[in-house]
């Protein structure tokens, strides 16, 4: 990847590394299905703007069908499902699921993209570092195996919506796609929303500064630096983000809440780097059977 890739995956990761607190802090005020739409109409608020002054709202002619599923299997199903997830399990479980992304994505793409063994090394490692890093909290209550299941399908979703980025979408400027995929989500939220709209004033300051943040940046933002990501360095490069995000939230505990360091805390993160590193190497072209033949030492041309 080149350095503008390199920035955005960075961007992203860290953007995705704290939605997972600050959801925890929404849900306790207000209803998950309200925090999703709550997140995504901030987001539409911010975007629509932004590809409107830029021009490039046109560029979305002929291209609804497109925008309208990615905006449900990008946005409203994994949303939708990590946040109702996340009120049944820990934010550390949700991590180590979200980050089976990589590999669904690589199990999808494996005719057109097959894996070397440098790359499989990379999901392994990367992946590992994740569990090791998190840890295995598997607490929850009595329904934790179906909030499990709910993240592990949002993971699914991502991948699927992240090749459908690269395949159908990667020509739509990011600010136009992101603001066309938000709308959708927005319209097709707003029914559940409104069935269950939060007692204004029992929503406290941090709910709702934590709702805002979501969706500026979070969701805005994150999605403008994620599909211009897919659109420099594939979907399969920019599936890794999901390794990095925990480490984003463990460093954020580090630094906001001052958590300790362990040695679970550098293993983790150091695999992880090596994880993303071995997925991102370039692949070295392999050379004809019959030019290794010709290139050995001491070969006897014919005649010779």
């Amino acid at each position: 990847m080149n350095r503008r890739a390199w920035l955005l995956f960075l961007l992203v990761s860290v953007l995705w590394g704290i939605p997972y607190f600050l959801i925890k802090i929404a849900i306790d005020d207000m209803s998950p299905v309200f925090v999703v739409w709550g997140r995504v109409f901030i987001a539409a608020l911010v975007l629509i703007p932004v590809a409107a002054t830029r021009g490039t709202l046109r560029r979305l002619r002929g291209r609804l069908g497109t925008i309208a599923i990615l905006g449900v299997v990008h946005i409203v199903v994994p949303f939708t499902l990590i946040t109702y997830g996340e009120t049944h399990i820990s934010s550390s479980l949700t991590g180590l699921l979200i980050a089976v992304e990589p590999v669904v994505i690589a199990l999808l793409l494996i005719r057109t993209e097959p894996l070397s063994r440098v790359r499989i090394a990379g999901l392994v490692v990367g992946f590992a570092g994740v569990a090791v890093l998190v840890g295995l909290d598997v607490s929850g209550d009595k329904y934790g195996l179906l909030g499990a299941a709910m993240v592990l399908a949002a993971a699914v979703s991502y991948g699927v919506a992240t090749i459908l980025v690269q395949r159908k979408a990667a020509d739509i400027p990011p600010e136009a796609l992101a603001g066309g995929t938000t709308t959708v989500a927005t319209v097709v939220l707003l029914p559940f929303a409104l069935f269950n709209l939060p007692d204004a004033g029992k929503v406290g300051a941090n709910g709702w500064a934590s709702l805002v943040a979501l969706g500026v940046l979070c969701t805005a933002v994150a999605l403008l630096a994620f599909y211009g990501l897919i659109a420099l360095a594939g979907s399969n490069k920019a599936g890794l983000v999901t390794y990095m995000n925990p480490v984003v939230a463990v460093l954020l505990g580090v630094l906001v809440l001052d958590e300790s360091v362990g040695v679970s805390t550098i293993a983790g993160f150091l695999l992880v780097l090596a994880g993303c590193w071995l997925s991102t190497r370039p692949e070295r072209p392999r050379r004809a059977a019959g030019e290794l033949v010709a290139a050995a030492p001491g070969r006897l041309t014919p005649g010779g």
